[in-house]
């Protein structure tokens, strides 16, 4: 009564390689599409910010626009923003770089 309800477990079949190649194909492409470029421009800014200096033209991540005084130390730098008036900044929220300051040309970090 109950012999037709089993499977045949001699039909089954394996897995392949070729079951995992779409899968394997997307983990590439996307790669390639978003992880690579973002750690370009990662590499970038990092760079960028490793070559600050005192003089330097400077855009910060709130739209600031100043003047490196002095680099305090790896993490800080004290930009003029305005005369008379400094602000400390921690390098990453430095974004860009002007070259200069009647163009407001972007050297740094173009996407």
């Amino acid at each position: 009564m109950f012999s037709c309800a089993y499977a045949d477990v001699s039909q089954q079949t394996k897995p392949s390689l070729l079951g995992f190649l779409p899968m394997l194909a997307f983990m590439v492409l996307l790669y390639f599409i978003l992880i690579r470029p973002q750690q370009k421009k990662q590499k970038a800014h990092q760079a960028m910010i490793s070559a600050l200096k005192p003089g330097d033209k400077v855009m910060t991540g709130g739209g600031l626009l100043g003047k490196i005084v002095r680099v305090i130390n790896d993490n800080e730098v004290l930009v003029e923003v305005s005369d008379n008036v400094q602000c400390k900044f921690i390098k990453s929220a430095i974004v860009a770089v002007l070259k200069d300051e009647n163009k407001n040309t972007i050297v740094a970090n173009k996407s």
